[in-house]
Protein backbone atom coordinates (compact mmCIF):
# COMPACT_ATOMS: atom_id res chain seq x y z
CA UNK A 1 0.00 0.00 0.00
CA UNK A 2 3.00 1.89 0.06
CA UNK A 3 1.66 4.14 -3.41
CA UNK A 4 -1.50 4.67 -1.74
CA UNK A 5 0.66 6.21 1.39
CA UNK A 6 2.70 8.20 -1.44
CA UNK A 7 -0.59 9.68 -2.71
CA UNK A 8 -1.81 10.81 -0.05
CA UNK A 9 1.48 12.89 1.26
CA UNK A 10 1.02 14.11 -2.22
CA UNK A 11 -2.45 15.90 -1.20
CA UNK A 12 -0.87 18.38 1.11
CA UNK A 13 -3.01 21.32 0.78
CA UNK A 14 -6.55 19.97 0.14
CA UNK A 15 -6.41 16.52 2.81
CA UNK A 16 -9.32 17.77 4.40
CA UNK A 17 -11.91 18.33 1.10
CA UNK A 18 -10.50 14.53 0.41
CA UNK A 19 -11.30 13.44 3.78
CA UNK A 20 -14.82 14.92 3.72
CA UNK A 21 -15.33 13.20 -0.17
CA UNK A 22 -14.59 9.89 1.40
CA UNK A 23 -16.86 10.37 4.87
CA UNK A 24 -19.75 11.40 2.03
CA UNK A 25 -18.96 8.36 0.00
CA UNK A 26 -19.88 6.69 3.48
CA UNK A 27 -22.73 8.01 4.22
CA UNK A 28 -24.02 7.30 1.02
CA UNK A 29 -23.62 4.16 0.96
CA UNK A 30 -25.39 4.08 4.17
CA UNK A 31 -28.31 6.33 2.86
CA UNK A 32 -28.64 4.28 -0.44
CA UNK A 33 -30.68 1.49 1.94
CA UNK A 34 -32.62 4.28 2.83
CA UNK A 35 -35.43 4.07 0.58
CA UNK A 36 -35.98 0.00 0.99
CA UNK A 37 -36.68 0.90 4.47
CA UNK A 38 -38.99 3.52 3.93
CA UNK A 39 -40.85 1.21 1.31
CA UNK A 40 -40.88 -1.73 3.84
CA UNK A 41 -42.17 0.94 6.87
CA UNK A 42 -44.83 1.92 3.95
CA UNK A 43 -45.51 -2.27 3.39
CA UNK A 44 -45.80 -2.97 6.78
CA UNK A 45 -47.83 0.42 8.23
CA UNK A 46 -50.03 1.28 5.04
CA UNK A 47 -50.94 -1.71 3.24
CA UNK A 48 -50.85 -4.40 5.51
CA UNK A 49 -53.28 -2.56 7.56
CA UNK A 50 -55.67 -2.23 4.66
CA UNK A 51 -55.44 -5.71 2.99
CA UNK A 52 -56.38 -6.50 6.76
CA UNK A 53 -59.00 -4.42 7.35
CA UNK A 54 -60.14 -3.25 4.09
CA UNK A 55 -61.19 0.20 5.21
CA UNK A 56 -58.95 3.31 3.53
CA UNK A 57 -59.13 6.07 5.99
CA UNK A 58 -58.33 9.13 6.54
CA UNK A 59 -55.48 8.79 8.60
CA UNK A 60 -53.77 5.67 6.45
CA UNK A 61 -53.67 8.61 3.83
CA UNK A 62 -51.88 11.24 5.80
CA UNK A 63 -49.84 8.32 6.87
CA UNK A 64 -48.86 7.68 3.54
CA UNK A 65 -48.97 10.98 1.83
CA UNK A 66 -45.91 11.10 4.53
CA UNK A 67 -44.00 8.59 4.07
CA UNK A 68 -44.46 9.39 0.60
CA UNK A 69 -43.42 12.82 1.08
CA UNK A 70 -40.16 11.95 2.82
CA UNK A 71 -39.42 9.23 0.19
CA UNK A 72 -39.10 11.79 -2.63
CA UNK A 73 -37.51 14.35 -0.03
CA UNK A 74 -34.64 11.74 0.62
CA UNK A 75 -34.01 11.06 -2.78
CA UNK A 76 -33.68 14.28 -3.90
CA UNK A 77 -31.05 15.15 -0.66
CA UNK A 78 -29.04 12.03 -1.39
CA UNK A 79 -29.03 12.93 -5.40
CA UNK A 80 -27.78 16.65 -4.50
CA UNK A 81 -25.38 14.92 -1.56
CA UNK A 82 -24.36 12.60 -4.20
CA UNK A 83 -23.39 15.44 -6.95
CA UNK A 84 -21.76 17.45 -4.26
CA UNK A 85 -19.27 14.39 -3.30
CA UNK A 86 -18.49 13.88 -7.05
CA UNK A 87 -17.38 17.00 -7.73
CA UNK A 88 -15.35 16.84 -4.63
CA UNK A 89 -13.18 14.18 -5.74
CA UNK A 90 -13.04 15.74 -9.20
CA UNK A 91 -11.50 18.45 -7.75
CA UNK A 92 -9.27 16.26 -5.70
CA UNK A 93 -8.21 14.51 -8.17
CA UNK A 94 -7.83 16.91 -10.97
CA UNK A 95 -5.44 19.06 -8.79
CA UNK A 96 -3.32 16.01 -7.48
CA UNK A 97 -2.85 15.56 -10.97
CA UNK A 98 -1.67 18.99 -12.02
CA UNK A 99 0.98 18.97 -9.42
CA UNK A 100 1.92 15.74 -9.48
CA UNK A 101 2.70 16.31 -13.83
CA UNK A 102 3.85 19.75 -12.99
CA UNK A 103 6.87 18.11 -10.54
CA UNK A 104 7.51 15.42 -12.88
CA UNK A 105 7.97 17.50 -15.42
CA UNK A 106 10.42 19.38 -13.47
CA UNK A 107 12.31 17.35 -12.02
CA UNK A 108 12.52 15.72 -15.38
CA UNK A 109 14.41 19.18 -16.61
CA UNK A 110 16.50 18.88 -13.64
CA UNK A 111 18.05 15.37 -15.15
CA UNK A 112 21.39 15.26 -16.87
CA UNK A 113 22.27 13.49 -20.16
CA UNK A 114 22.12 10.05 -18.52
CA UNK A 115 18.71 10.61 -17.60
CA UNK A 116 17.74 10.72 -21.06
CA UNK A 117 19.94 8.11 -22.40
CA UNK A 118 18.52 5.59 -20.10
CA UNK A 119 14.76 6.41 -20.80
CA UNK A 120 12.80 6.12 -23.82
CA UNK A 121 10.71 8.99 -24.74
CA UNK A 122 7.75 7.01 -25.31
CA UNK A 123 8.00 5.61 -22.20
CA UNK A 124 8.11 8.83 -20.27
CA UNK A 125 5.09 10.03 -22.35
CA UNK A 126 3.26 7.40 -20.99
CA UNK A 127 4.51 7.99 -17.64
CA UNK A 128 3.03 11.77 -18.18
CA UNK A 129 0.03 11.07 -19.96
CA UNK A 130 -1.43 7.39 -19.53
CA UNK A 131 -0.16 6.43 -16.07
CA UNK A 132 -1.17 9.66 -15.08
CA UNK A 133 -4.39 9.29 -16.09
CA UNK A 134 -4.47 6.15 -13.78
CA UNK A 135 -3.86 7.80 -10.54
CA UNK A 136 -6.66 10.23 -11.35
CA UNK A 137 -8.82 7.33 -12.23
CA UNK A 138 -8.32 5.74 -9.06
CA UNK A 139 -8.31 8.71 -6.71
CA UNK A 140 -11.63 10.07 -8.10
CA UNK A 141 -13.20 6.82 -9.18
CA UNK A 142 -11.58 3.47 -7.73
CA UNK A 143 -11.30 4.42 -4.24
CA UNK A 144 -14.90 6.04 -4.28
CA UNK A 145 -16.45 2.39 -5.56
CA UNK A 146 -14.38 0.11 -3.07
CA UNK A 147 -15.11 2.30 -0.11
CA UNK A 148 -18.73 2.17 -1.27
CA UNK A 149 -19.02 -1.73 -1.95
CA UNK A 150 -17.56 -2.34 1.49
CA UNK A 151 -19.42 0.19 3.11
CA UNK A 152 -22.75 -0.73 1.42
CA UNK A 153 -21.71 -4.62 2.36
CA UNK A 154 -21.30 -4.30 5.74
CA UNK A 155 -24.11 -2.12 6.19
CA UNK A 156 -27.00 -4.47 4.52
CA UNK A 157 -25.21 -7.54 6.28
CA UNK A 158 -26.20 -5.33 9.64
CA UNK A 159 -29.43 -4.62 8.91
CA UNK A 160 -30.16 -8.11 7.81
CA UNK A 161 -28.95 -9.20 10.86
CA UNK A 162 -30.40 -7.15 13.05
CA UNK A 163 -34.07 -7.45 11.11
CA UNK A 164 -33.61 -11.66 11.18
CA UNK A 165 -30.46 -13.57 11.57
CA UNK A 166 -31.15 -16.34 10.21
CA UNK A 167 -32.52 -15.19 7.22
CA UNK A 168 -29.59 -13.26 6.72
CA UNK A 169 -27.42 -15.82 7.40
CA UNK A 170 -28.58 -17.78 4.53
CA UNK A 171 -28.03 -14.93 2.12
CA UNK A 172 -24.57 -14.51 3.29
CA UNK A 173 -23.35 -18.20 3.35
CA UNK A 174 -21.87 -18.06 0.00
CA UNK A 175 -20.02 -14.70 0.68
CA UNK A 176 -16.97 -16.11 1.77
CA UNK A 177 -16.52 -18.28 -1.24
CA UNK A 178 -16.82 -15.15 -3.28
CA UNK A 179 -14.15 -12.83 -1.41
CA UNK A 180 -11.68 -15.68 -1.86
CA UNK A 181 -12.26 -16.25 -5.48
CA UNK A 182 -11.63 -12.00 -5.99
CA UNK A 183 -8.63 -12.10 -3.65
CA UNK A 184 -7.11 -15.03 -5.87
CA UNK A 185 -8.18 -13.30 -8.79
CA UNK A 186 -6.07 -9.84 -7.39
CA UNK A 187 -2.79 -12.10 -6.88
CA UNK A 188 -3.09 -13.28 -10.27
CA UNK A 189 -4.03 -10.17 -12.34
CA UNK A 190 -0.95 -8.08 -11.10
CA UNK A 191 2.13 -9.21 -13.29
CA UNK A 192 -0.14 -8.89 -15.77
CA UNK A 193 -0.71 -5.21 -15.74
CA UNK A 194 3.11 -4.90 -15.25
CA UNK A 195 3.80 -6.48 -18.36
CA UNK A 196 0.52 -4.90 -20.27
CA UNK A 197 2.14 -1.38 -18.86
CA UNK A 198 5.39 -2.43 -20.08
CA UNK A 199 3.72 -3.35 -23.96
CA UNK A 200 2.10 0.07 -23.95
CA UNK A 201 5.44 2.04 -23.25
CA UNK A 202 7.21 0.13 -26.09
CA UNK A 203 4.35 0.89 -28.40
CA UNK A 204 4.36 4.26 -27.65
CA UNK A 205 8.18 4.64 -28.38
CA UNK A 206 8.11 2.84 -31.59
CA UNK A 207 5.32 5.48 -32.71
CA UNK A 208 7.04 8.53 -31.37
CA UNK A 209 10.61 7.45 -32.63
CA UNK A 210 8.40 6.76 -36.41
CA UNK A 211 6.84 10.19 -36.11
CA UNK A 212 10.19 11.97 -35.12
CA UNK A 213 12.42 10.04 -37.83
CA UNK A 214 9.48 10.38 -40.66
CA UNK A 215 11.58 12.10 -43.18
CA UNK A 216 14.25 9.15 -42.65
CA UNK A 217 11.38 6.33 -43.03
CA UNK A 218 10.71 7.99 -46.64
CA UNK A 219 14.24 8.63 -47.75
CA UNK A 220 15.20 4.89 -46.91
CA UNK A 221 11.89 4.01 -48.82
CA UNK A 222 11.22 2.34 -45.46
CA UNK A 223 7.49 2.72 -44.61
CA UNK A 224 6.42 -0.84 -45.30
CA UNK A 225 9.23 -1.93 -42.25
CA UNK A 226 8.00 0.25 -40.14
CA UNK A 227 4.65 -0.40 -40.51
CA UNK A 228 5.25 -4.20 -39.70
CA UNK A 229 7.23 -2.90 -36.87
CA UNK A 230 4.40 -1.44 -35.55
CA UNK A 231 2.18 -3.71 -36.18
CA UNK A 232 4.58 -5.88 -34.13
CA UNK A 233 4.20 -3.37 -31.20
CA UNK A 234 0.40 -2.95 -31.52
CA UNK A 235 -0.28 -6.62 -31.64
CA UNK A 236 2.05 -7.81 -28.34
CA UNK A 237 -0.04 -5.00 -26.89
CA UNK A 238 -3.09 -6.43 -28.25
CA UNK A 239 -2.48 -9.42 -26.38
CA UNK A 240 -1.26 -8.74 -23.02
CA UNK A 241 -4.14 -6.53 -22.70
CA UNK A 242 -6.53 -9.72 -23.75
CA UNK A 243 -4.08 -11.73 -21.39
CA UNK A 244 -5.20 -9.29 -18.52
CA UNK A 245 -8.94 -9.44 -19.50
CA UNK A 246 -9.60 -13.20 -19.75
CA UNK A 247 -7.99 -13.24 -16.49
CA UNK A 248 -11.34 -11.56 -15.22
CA UNK A 249 -13.42 -13.10 -17.38
CA UNK A 250 -12.07 -16.70 -16.05
CA UNK A 251 -12.81 -15.75 -12.58
CA UNK A 252 -16.42 -13.53 -13.37
CA UNK A 253 -18.96 -16.32 -13.99
CA UNK A 254 -18.05 -17.93 -10.66
CA UNK A 255 -18.57 -14.58 -9.06
CA UNK A 256 -21.53 -13.63 -11.19
CA UNK A 257 -23.09 -16.95 -10.49
CA UNK A 258 -22.61 -16.81 -6.94
CA UNK A 259 -23.57 -13.11 -6.62
CA UNK A 260 -27.06 -13.78 -8.37
CA UNK A 261 -27.67 -17.04 -6.45
CA UNK A 262 -28.54 -14.66 -3.37
CA UNK A 263 -32.10 -13.61 -5.33
CA UNK A 264 -33.20 -17.44 -5.41
CA UNK A 265 -32.09 -17.34 -1.52
CA UNK A 266 -34.56 -14.46 -0.97
CA UNK A 267 -36.74 -16.16 -3.48
CA UNK A 268 -36.77 -19.86 -1.55
CA UNK A 269 -36.07 -18.86 1.91
CA UNK A 270 -37.59 -15.99 2.14
CA UNK A 271 -40.84 -17.07 0.48
CA UNK A 272 -40.54 -20.19 3.20
CA UNK A 273 -40.36 -17.77 6.21
CA UNK A 274 -43.11 -15.92 4.73
CA UNK A 275 -45.38 -18.37 4.53
CA UNK A 276 -44.75 -19.61 7.84
CA UNK A 277 -45.67 -16.48 9.48
CA UNK A 278 -41.74 -16.11 10.48
CA UNK A 279 -41.14 -12.53 8.58
CA UNK A 280 -43.78 -9.85 7.69
CA UNK A 281 -44.61 -8.83 4.19
CA UNK A 282 -42.33 -5.59 4.81
CA UNK A 283 -39.33 -8.07 5.56
CA UNK A 284 -39.63 -9.95 2.80
CA UNK A 285 -39.58 -6.50 1.05
CA UNK A 286 -36.86 -5.16 2.49
CA UNK A 287 -34.47 -7.95 1.85
CA UNK A 288 -35.71 -8.32 -1.95
CA UNK A 289 -35.72 -5.05 -2.11
CA UNK A 290 -31.86 -4.34 -0.77
CA UNK A 291 -30.36 -7.54 -2.62
CA UNK A 292 -28.85 -6.14 -5.02
CA UNK A 293 -26.88 -4.15 -1.95
CA UNK A 294 -24.81 -7.63 -1.39
CA UNK A 295 -24.07 -8.55 -5.11
CA UNK A 296 -23.62 -5.52 -6.57
CA UNK A 297 -20.28 -5.03 -3.94
CA UNK A 298 -19.36 -8.41 -4.72
CA UNK A 299 -19.43 -8.45 -8.63
CA UNK A 300 -18.16 -4.98 -8.73
CA UNK A 301 -15.30 -5.90 -6.34
CA UNK A 302 -13.23 -7.86 -8.83
CA UNK A 303 -13.65 -5.11 -11.59
CA UNK A 304 -12.49 -2.40 -9.08
CA UNK A 305 -9.62 -4.87 -7.88
CA UNK A 306 -8.53 -4.89 -11.68
CA UNK A 307 -8.26 -1.21 -11.53
CA UNK A 308 -6.14 -1.33 -8.64
CA UNK A 309 -3.67 -3.60 -9.61
CA UNK A 310 -3.57 -1.18 -13.03
CA UNK A 311 -3.08 1.44 -10.45
CA UNK A 312 -0.66 -0.47 -8.89
CA UNK A 313 1.45 -0.69 -12.23
CA UNK A 314 1.14 2.65 -13.59
CA UNK A 315 1.93 4.45 -9.74
CA UNK A 316 5.06 2.30 -9.96
CA UNK A 317 6.41 4.08 -12.62
CA UNK A 318 5.43 7.49 -11.30
CA UNK A 319 7.06 6.88 -8.23
CA UNK A 320 10.10 5.64 -9.78
CA UNK A 321 10.42 8.85 -11.97
CA UNK A 322 9.16 10.85 -9.49
CA UNK A 323 12.33 10.62 -6.99
CA UNK A 324 14.67 10.22 -9.72
CA UNK A 325 17.52 12.36 -8.89
CA UNK A 326 20.16 14.13 -11.25
CA UNK A 327 24.12 13.31 -10.64
CA UNK A 328 24.65 16.95 -11.78
CA UNK A 329 23.30 19.29 -9.34
CA UNK A 330 23.41 22.49 -7.84
CA UNK A 331 25.31 22.70 -4.15
CA UNK A 332 23.29 24.21 -1.12
CA UNK A 333 26.23 26.52 -0.65
CA UNK A 334 26.70 26.77 -4.58
CA UNK A 335 28.47 29.95 -6.34
CA UNK A 336 26.47 32.95 -7.98
CA UNK A 337 28.69 35.23 -9.06
CA UNK A 338 27.42 38.80 -8.92
CA UNK A 339 29.77 40.25 -11.54
CA UNK A 340 29.68 38.84 -15.40
CA UNK A 341 31.69 35.97 -15.86
CA UNK A 342 35.11 36.55 -17.32
CA UNK A 343 35.24 33.11 -19.21
CA UNK A 344 38.83 31.68 -18.06
CA UNK A 345 38.65 28.19 -18.41
CA UNK A 346 40.95 25.86 -17.04
CA UNK A 347 40.79 22.14 -17.42
CA UNK A 348 43.40 20.10 -15.05
CA UNK A 349 44.25 16.62 -15.56
CA UNK A 350 40.77 16.34 -16.47
CA UNK A 351 39.56 12.23 -17.43
CA UNK A 352 36.52 11.19 -18.07
CA UNK A 353 34.82 7.23 -18.06
CA UNK A 354 31.72 6.88 -20.04
CA UNK A 355 30.13 3.53 -19.60
CA UNK A 356 33.45 1.81 -18.76
CA UNK A 357 35.08 3.60 -21.58
CA UNK A 358 37.91 5.80 -21.24
CA UNK A 359 36.50 8.83 -23.37
CA UNK A 360 39.09 11.51 -22.05
CA UNK A 361 42.49 11.21 -20.53
CA UNK A 362 44.67 13.32 -18.76
CA UNK A 363 43.76 16.70 -20.67
CA UNK A 364 45.22 19.99 -19.22
CA UNK A 365 44.33 23.35 -21.46
CA UNK A 366 43.96 26.61 -19.88
CA UNK A 367 41.77 29.18 -22.00
CA UNK A 368 42.30 32.77 -21.38
CA UNK A 369 39.14 35.38 -21.25
CA UNK A 370 38.20 36.85 -25.01
CA UNK A 371 40.66 34.05 -26.71
CA UNK A 372 38.60 32.15 -29.58
CA UNK A 373 39.80 28.42 -29.23
CA UNK A 374 39.36 25.66 -32.46
CA UNK A 375 39.23 21.98 -31.33
CA UNK A 376 40.17 19.67 -33.51
CA UNK A 377 40.36 15.50 -33.96
CA UNK A 378 38.65 12.53 -35.66
CA UNK A 379 35.66 11.50 -35.26
CA UNK A 380 35.21 9.79 -31.68
CA UNK A 381 38.34 11.06 -30.46
CA UNK A 382 36.26 12.90 -27.64
CA UNK A 383 35.91 16.83 -29.00
CA UNK A 384 32.24 17.02 -27.61
CA UNK A 385 32.66 14.94 -24.64
CA UNK A 386 35.82 17.85 -23.94
CA UNK A 387 33.17 20.82 -24.49
CA UNK A 388 30.30 19.51 -22.73
CA UNK A 389 31.97 19.44 -19.47
CA UNK A 390 31.92 23.23 -19.10
CA UNK A 391 28.04 23.52 -18.93
CA UNK A 392 27.94 20.30 -16.59
CA UNK A 393 26.11 18.19 -19.27
CA UNK A 394 28.26 15.67 -17.35
CA UNK A 395 31.33 15.68 -14.71
CA UNK A 396 34.99 14.73 -14.99
CA UNK A 397 35.26 11.20 -13.61
CA UNK A 398 39.37 13.01 -12.98
CA UNK A 399 40.61 16.26 -12.44
CA UNK A 400 38.88 19.87 -12.15
CA UNK A 401 37.66 22.11 -14.55
CA UNK A 402 37.21 25.33 -13.18
CA UNK A 403 35.73 28.64 -14.71
CA UNK A 404 37.21 32.16 -13.67
CA UNK A 405 38.96 29.84 -11.06
CA UNK A 406 36.43 28.64 -9.31
CA UNK A 407 35.70 24.46 -9.87
CA UNK A 408 32.87 23.87 -12.27
CA UNK A 409 31.24 21.99 -9.81
CA UNK A 410 30.79 24.82 -7.20
CA UNK A 411 28.80 26.29 -9.47
CA UNK A 412 24.65 26.97 -9.34
CA UNK A 413 23.92 25.69 -12.52
CA UNK A 414 21.12 28.48 -13.53
CA UNK A 415 23.75 30.89 -13.17
CA UNK A 416 26.52 28.75 -14.62
CA UNK A 417 24.39 28.00 -18.09
CA UNK A 418 22.83 30.90 -18.15
CA UNK A 419 26.33 32.92 -18.99
CA UNK A 420 27.28 29.91 -21.30
CA UNK A 421 26.10 29.87 -25.00
CA UNK A 422 25.97 26.70 -27.05
CA UNK A 423 25.08 26.26 -30.85
CA UNK A 424 25.16 22.13 -31.67
CA UNK A 425 25.58 20.66 -35.14
CA UNK A 426 22.39 18.56 -33.87
CA UNK A 427 20.26 21.77 -34.34
CA UNK A 428 16.83 21.15 -32.24
CA UNK A 429 14.50 23.93 -33.65
CA UNK A 430 11.25 24.08 -31.53
CA UNK A 431 7.93 24.63 -32.66
CA UNK A 432 7.57 27.91 -33.11
CA UNK A 433 8.42 31.32 -34.75
CA UNK A 434 11.90 32.20 -36.36
CA UNK A 435 11.77 35.13 -33.49
CA UNK A 436 11.20 32.94 -30.77
CA UNK A 437 13.53 30.66 -31.40
CA UNK A 438 16.16 32.92 -31.75
CA UNK A 439 14.84 34.60 -28.48
CA UNK A 440 14.26 31.52 -26.42
CA UNK A 441 17.21 32.00 -24.34
CA UNK A 442 16.39 35.70 -23.10
CA UNK A 443 12.37 36.12 -24.31
CA UNK A 444 12.52 39.93 -23.11
CA UNK A 445 14.67 40.74 -26.60
CA UNK A 446 13.12 43.53 -28.55
CA UNK A 447 12.24 42.81 -32.26
CA UNK A 448 15.09 44.92 -33.41
CA UNK A 449 17.42 42.80 -30.73
CA UNK A 450 16.56 39.38 -32.34
CA UNK A 451 16.92 41.09 -36.24
CA UNK A 452 20.62 41.67 -35.07
CA UNK A 453 21.61 38.60 -34.13
CA UNK A 454 20.23 37.05 -37.00
CA UNK A 455 22.41 39.50 -38.85
CA UNK A 456 25.30 38.36 -37.32
CA UNK A 457 24.54 34.90 -37.67
CA UNK A 458 23.54 35.47 -41.29
CA UNK A 459 19.89 34.38 -41.17
CA UNK A 460 18.97 36.46 -44.34
CA UNK A 461 16.28 33.90 -45.38
CA UNK A 462 13.70 35.02 -42.77
CA UNK A 463 13.00 37.63 -44.52
CA UNK A 464 12.13 35.80 -47.39
CA UNK A 465 9.76 33.36 -45.36
CA UNK A 466 6.07 33.90 -45.43
CA UNK A 467 5.83 36.08 -42.51
CA UNK A 468 9.46 37.11 -41.91
CA UNK A 469 10.47 36.37 -38.79
CA UNK A 470 6.94 35.80 -37.49
CA UNK A 471 7.08 31.86 -39.77
CA UNK A 472 6.35 28.91 -37.57
CA UNK A 473 9.30 27.11 -38.60
CA UNK A 474 7.76 23.77 -37.64
CA UNK A 475 8.66 20.98 -35.51
CA UNK A 476 12.53 20.52 -35.14
CA UNK A 477 12.74 23.29 -38.01
CA UNK A 478 11.01 21.20 -40.65
CA UNK A 479 11.23 22.73 -44.08
CA UNK A 480 14.59 24.36 -43.27
CA UNK A 481 17.68 23.40 -44.81
CA UNK A 482 20.82 22.32 -42.60
CA UNK A 483 22.39 25.55 -42.87
CA UNK A 484 19.63 27.28 -41.83
CA UNK A 485 19.14 25.73 -39.07
CA UNK A 486 22.16 26.06 -38.06
CA UNK A 487 22.11 29.72 -38.42
CA UNK A 488 18.96 30.03 -36.15
CA UNK A 489 21.05 27.90 -33.58
CA UNK A 490 24.18 30.28 -33.68
CA UNK A 491 21.90 33.66 -33.52
CA UNK A 492 19.75 31.92 -30.33
CA UNK A 493 23.67 30.95 -28.96
CA UNK A 494 24.66 34.83 -29.60
CA UNK A 495 21.36 36.57 -28.22
CA UNK A 496 21.88 35.15 -24.56
CA UNK A 497 25.26 37.88 -24.86
CA UNK A 498 27.10 34.51 -23.39
CA UNK A 499 30.54 35.02 -21.43
CA UNK A 500 31.52 31.78 -22.97
CA UNK A 501 30.42 30.81 -26.70
CA UNK A 502 30.64 27.24 -27.09
CA UNK A 503 29.86 26.15 -31.29
CA UNK A 504 30.04 22.02 -32.31
CA UNK A 505 30.99 22.00 -35.50
CA UNK A 506 28.10 24.59 -35.88
CA UNK A 507 28.63 26.22 -39.44
CA UNK A 508 29.43 22.21 -41.34
CA UNK A 509 26.27 22.63 -42.81
CA UNK A 510 26.97 25.89 -44.42
CA UNK A 511 28.64 27.25 -47.55
CA UNK A 512 32.01 29.13 -47.21
CA UNK A 513 31.32 32.73 -47.95
CA UNK A 514 28.56 32.50 -45.15
CA UNK A 515 30.99 30.59 -42.77
CA UNK A 516 33.39 33.51 -43.73
CA UNK A 517 30.93 35.91 -42.69
CA UNK A 518 29.79 34.55 -39.68
CA UNK A 519 33.43 33.95 -38.51
CA UNK A 520 33.97 37.65 -39.14
CA UNK A 521 31.02 38.65 -37.27
CA UNK A 522 32.50 36.46 -34.22
CA UNK A 523 35.41 38.31 -34.41
CA UNK A 524 34.20 41.68 -33.60
CA UNK A 525 31.37 41.04 -31.14
CA UNK A 526 30.05 43.99 -29.26
CA UNK A 527 30.58 42.21 -25.82
CA UNK A 528 33.55 40.04 -24.09
CA UNK A 529 33.25 36.77 -24.67
CA UNK A 530 35.46 33.28 -25.00
CA UNK A 531 34.90 31.28 -27.54
CA UNK A 532 35.38 27.28 -27.87
CA UNK A 533 34.47 26.05 -31.40
CA UNK A 534 34.78 22.32 -32.44
CA UNK A 535 36.24 22.47 -36.09
CA UNK A 536 36.75 20.43 -39.46
CA UNK A 537 37.18 22.69 -41.68
CA UNK A 538 40.74 24.63 -42.02
CA UNK A 539 38.90 27.26 -42.94
CA UNK A 540 37.44 27.51 -39.17
CA UNK A 541 40.37 27.00 -37.32
CA UNK A 542 42.80 29.38 -39.04
CA UNK A 543 41.47 32.13 -37.89
CA UNK A 544 41.46 30.84 -33.92
CA UNK A 545 44.14 32.16 -31.02
CA UNK A 546 44.90 28.50 -30.30
CA UNK A 547 43.58 25.12 -32.09
CA UNK A 548 43.95 22.40 -29.57
CA UNK A 549 44.09 18.59 -31.79
CA UNK A 550 42.71 15.70 -29.66
CA UNK A 551 43.28 11.58 -30.51
CA UNK A 552 41.83 9.08 -28.62
CA UNK A 553 40.79 11.40 -25.54
CA UNK A 554 44.40 13.34 -25.00
CA UNK A 555 45.43 16.36 -25.87
CA UNK A 556 48.30 15.41 -29.27
CA UNK A 557 48.96 19.19 -30.21
CA UNK A 558 48.46 22.81 -28.95
CA UNK A 559 49.19 25.63 -31.34
CA UNK A 560 48.35 28.62 -33.62
CA UNK A 561 47.82 27.41 -37.36
CA UNK A 562 50.70 28.45 -38.05
CA UNK A 563 52.43 26.35 -35.84
CA UNK A 564 50.52 23.61 -35.99
CA UNK A 565 50.80 23.20 -40.34
CA UNK A 566 54.30 23.73 -40.26
CA UNK A 567 55.16 20.64 -38.41
CA UNK A 568 54.00 17.01 -39.01
CA UNK A 569 51.05 15.57 -37.35
CA UNK A 570 46.83 15.48 -37.26
CA UNK A 571 46.60 19.01 -38.08
CA UNK A 572 48.94 19.25 -41.06
CA UNK A 573 47.29 16.28 -42.52
CA UNK A 574 44.05 17.82 -42.34
CA UNK A 575 45.25 21.11 -43.60
CA UNK A 576 46.99 19.18 -46.77
CA UNK A 577 44.02 16.95 -47.36
CA UNK A 578 41.65 20.02 -47.86
CA UNK A 579 44.14 22.05 -49.59
CA UNK A 580 44.29 19.36 -51.79
CA UNK A 581 47.83 19.21 -51.00
CA UNK A 582 50.51 15.89 -50.33
CA UNK A 583 53.20 15.82 -47.76
CA UNK A 584 56.11 15.17 -50.39
CA UNK A 585 54.83 18.05 -52.49
CA UNK A 586 54.61 20.27 -48.78
CA UNK A 587 58.44 19.52 -47.80
CA UNK A 588 59.09 19.61 -51.62
CA UNK A 589 58.08 23.41 -51.85
CA UNK A 590 59.48 24.22 -48.09
CA UNK A 591 63.04 22.54 -49.54
CA UNK A 592 62.26 25.28 -52.52
CA UNK A 593 61.52 27.81 -50.14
Amino acid sequence: MFQIKWLWARMKGFRKRYIFALCSTVALSILSLGNSVITANIMDTVFSPLQAGGAVTEQIVAHLITLVAILIGFTLFRTGFGYLSIMTYEGCSQKLIYQLRRDLYKNMQEQDQAFYSSYRTGDLMTRLTGDMDMIRFMVSWVIRQLIDCAVMFLTASITFLVTDWLFALSMLAVTPIIFGLTYLFSKKVHPLYVQLREKLSQLNTAAQENIAGNRVVKAFAREDYEIARFDEKNKDYKEANKKASLMWLKFSPYIDTLSQSLSIAVLLVGGGFLISGRISIGTFTLFNSLTWTLTAPMRMLGMHLNDLQRFFASSGKIIELYYAKSTIASREDAYRPEDRIKGELSFKGVGLTLHGSKVLKNIDLDIHPGETVAIMGPTGAGKTSLINLIPRFGDPTEGEVTLDGVPIRKYDLQSLRSAIGIATQDVFLFSDTVDGNIAYGDTTLSEEEVQRYAKMADVDFADKLPEGFDTIIGERGTGLSGGQKQRIALARALAVRPSVLILDDTTSAVDLETEKYIQEQLANLDFPCTKVIVAQRISTTKRADKVVVIENGEITEIGTHTELSQKPGYYREVFLLQNGDTEESFVKDREVE
